[in-house]
Parts: structure tokens; C-alpha cells; sequence
């Protein structure tokens, strides 16, 4: 269940970074500076994190 909630909040800062960068560039430390850093992983590991979600679909549809 945690690696599906860290999933789709690297995909939900990387969209959220694509339609408005300066919500999450003002942030680049402290606590809020996590949403920044996975919107970061989101943007540049983005094939590596489409597989992961792949996989976690399939093994939640298919699997649990």
C-alpha cells in the first residue's frame, strides 16, 4: 500500500508541476520541499515510474 501511495504522488506532483511550475518551484525546501522533489523523480524517471504503475495496476486488479 506504500509503494502505491508514493506512486501516485510522484505522479500527481509531476502533473500538478506541468500545468503550474511556480506552485511547486517556490518550494524547494523544508516540508513542502518533498512535493517538489517528487515531482523532480515524476519528470526525469518518468519511463521507470509508468512500469511501476503498470505493475502496481496489475497487481492490484489481478493479484489482491
Amino acid at each position: 500500500i506504500l509503494l502505491t501511495v508514493i506512486l501516485l504522488l510522484i505522479c500527481t506532483c509531476a502533473y500538478i508541476r506541468s500545468l503550474a511550475p511556480s506552485l511547486l518551484d517556490k518550494n524547494k525546501t523544508g516540508l513542502l520541499g518533498i512535493f517538489w522533489k517528487c515531482a523532480r523523480i515524476g519528470e526525469r524517471k518518468s519511463p521507470y515510474v509508468a512500469v511501476c504503475c503498470v505493475v502496481m495496476a496489475f497487481s492490484i486488479l489481478f493479484i489482491q
